[in-house]
């Protein structure tokens, strides 16, 4: 079965050719996704120690756009936030933006993708706060998601809210109803004029540039008719029923915090310098359907979504956030006398290897031997890093 990395390393250098040098972000991408699992980061030989079988295992890059790489970080990210959960639904929404700001989002992205982070947030927690809808402070979780089924720019953020909120004034805990947690309409009405307001403010301050294509909607009468239109377009906002359980909160979650552009697994084949991939059609009641594009043009769209180095993708909001996240949350296990969470000391006392937690979570035991299924994979080897093995494929002129 054929890879995103296979693919970066058949076709890199037609697409420099094509497309030029890649930035800086989109370099470490590629060269993380290039070498890894490859003899370039080193890795061990683990031998049976009940029937000698061998297994070569190279290192991961651990880059977070790599496809081959997430696993076990959701696998992490989920047991961590099991001391999160209240004994409440939670409710999947998700806000999306209309496809003609997407090419204002692609190319100012730090800018574009925080102004959308802060009209999902100031949406939901004025809506959480207003008397007529809810009266509590709300706690959430964004994830931002930049692409679409075939890989084309689709950015849209991804929202787990516990159903109901904090009622700060009379310390208790105010639920919403079991499956409503605001009209769509009010949600949508609100999100679209909180993110058009700001991103008007962004053009006005310089933070948003009209590079490439965009340029000619620099002129004021062209950007006016754009915000003219955005207004008078319906935005695509929905909100999901509540989940069965607070632990399926976080495993469904898990599935979209780690997520990259495509998963190999969607990658049916390498052949003749093209590529043919799985795609879901949601217009055709997500009927799957597959595509073939060319190897430069699935590098090209793969790369529109390698967000900037030290961006922050997965945001804690409301009782959640970092600077209130422990008063908060130890305000709402007080109410649902839900015990204290482990403590860091304890966590740390408590480390467990990553092999454990795969197996807690998914049943798979990563150290039991694959062909006598009884022995104990053990490392007998120490492979190391060859510094510099691949550089050239992406440095070379």
């Amino acid at each position: 079965m054929s890879t995103v990395a296979d693919i970066f390393r058949l076709g890199l250098p037609d697409y420099r050719q094509l497309h030029g040098p890649l930035n800086s972000d989109a370099l470490k991408a590629a060269t993380a996704i290039v070498n890894c699992r490859t003899q370039t980061l080193g890795g061990r030989v683990e031998q049976c120690d009940r029937c000698g079988h061998e297994l070569i295992l190279f290192n991961s890059c651990r880059n977070r756009h790599c496809p081959a790489c997430q696993t076990t970080a959701r696998l992490q990210w989920v047991s961590d936030r099991v001391d999160d959960l209240l004994p409440v639904g939670y409710f999947h929404a998700v806000f999306t933006t209309p496809h003609e700001l997407a090419p204002f989002a692609l190319r100012n992205r730090t800018a574009f993708y925080n102004l959308m982070f802060r009209a999902v947030k100031e949406t939901l927690l004025q809506l959480g706060a207003d008397p007529k809808r809810l009266g509590a402070h709300l706690g959430f979780i964004l994830v931002l998601h930049t692409w679409g089924q075939t890989l084309l720019d689709h950015p849209h953020i991804h929202c787990i809210i516990p159903g109901g909120g904090l009622d700060l004034r009379a310390q208790r805990w105010k639920p919403s109803r079991a499956r409503f947690l605001f009209p769509i309409p009010v949600v949508q009405k609100l999100y679209r004029g909180k993110l058009m307001d700001f991103f008007v403010q962004a053009v006005k301050a310089g933070e948003i540039q009209f590079h490439g294509n965009l340029q000619p909607l620099a002129e004021p009468p062209r950007f006016q008719a754009l915000v003219d239109a955005m207004y008078a377009k319906k935005w695509v906002v929905y909100i999901k029923p509540p989940f069965a359980s607070p632990q399926a909160v976080v495993k469904y979650l898990g599935q979209y915090t780690h997520r990259v552009a495509i998963s190999n697994r969607r990658i049916l084949a390498l052949e003749n310098g093209m590529v043919t991939f799985s795609y879901r059609d949601y217009a055709a009641g997500y009927a799957e359907k597959t595509m073939t594009v060319t190897v430069a043009e699935f590098i090209r769209r793969f790369l529109m979504h390698i967000v900037p180095s030290g961006f922050v993708k997965i945001r804690h909001c409301g009782f959640l956030a970092n600077r209130s996240r422990k008063g908060k949350l130890a305000q709402c296990r007080a109410i649902f006398r839900k015990k204290p969470p482990t403590s860091r000391k304890e966590k740390r006392a408590m480390h467990k290897p990553w092999s454990e937690i795969v197996k807690e979570l998914t049943g798979f035991d990563p150290t039991r031997c694959p062909l006598c299924h009884l022995g104990t994979l053990v490392v007998v080897t120490v492979l190391p890093r060859l510094i510099g093995t691949g550089l050239p494929i992406l440095n070379g002129g």
